[in-house]
């Protein structure tokens, strides 16, 4: 029986992601009929505290491309680890959410050293055979923007939108399969069975190859 696929829950800021997370994780430990996961949480806010940064830091470019390499190295350094454990994982972001706010706040070319690192090279083809969930951001869901005193804010909803548009081009040009989870799903249990099914429809198809 071949391990089953990880799953990465990713998208723009203030999108449900870590409650997502967490609930998938609640369901899994009930799962008798499934080996649970392991869960990898949000490396960045770790990177943050460890090494200094600030929510503002994020759109200076000089500070920016310091804080999104860390975080694409730590992400790294966990999926190796979990790898090394031969346990699947549930991940809350993933190594493209760095260079996602680099294209989006620096520039194209100095995210493109992001791009070509052996860091993405390793977990691009991670996410190549992974169920990967964007969670969307829109206007429908706007109520959503909370500032926690972490994370960066956008300027408004536009930017936040942008920022989700971003993360699906960046999919699309790395050949990353990926499902949006509507913004317009907000009941919890419905946004779980979402993840669910396309985890599931993944999962059936390695079985049967």
């Amino acid at each position: 029986m071949p391990r089953p696929p990880n799953i990465y829950i990713v998208g723009a800021q203030c999108t449900g992601k870590t409650t997502l997370v967490n609930n998938l994780r609640n369901y899994f430990d009930s799962a008798s009929s499934q080996e649970p996961p392991l869960l990898i949480t949000e490396v960045a806010r770790t990177v943050l505290k460890k090494h200094s940064f600030t929510a503002a830091d994020v759109v200076d470019p000089d500070r920016s491309m310091q804080l999104q390499s860390l975080i694409l190295q730590a992400q790294a350094s966990v999926e190796r680890e979990a790898a090394n454990s031969s346990q699947w994982f549930i991940s809350d972001r993933s190594g493209a959410d760095p260079i996602a706010y680099a294209l989006r706040y620096v520039d194209q070319g100095r995210a493109q050293q992001l791009i070509n690192s052996p860091e993405w090279k390793d977990l691009r083809s991670g996410m190549q055979g992974a169920a990967v969930v964007v969670c969307e951001a829109s206007r429908e869901a706007e109520s959503w923007l909370m500032d926690d005193g972490v994370r960066l804010m956008p300027e408004d909803v536009d930017d936040w939108i942008a920022m989700h548009k971003m993360f699906c081009k960046f999919f699309k040009e790395q050949g990353i399969k990926y499902d949006v989870l509507s913004a317009g799903v907000g009941d919890h249990q419905e946004r779980v069975d979402y993840v669910l099914q396309s985890w599931q429809r993944l999962k059936a198809w390695n079985e049967s190859n």
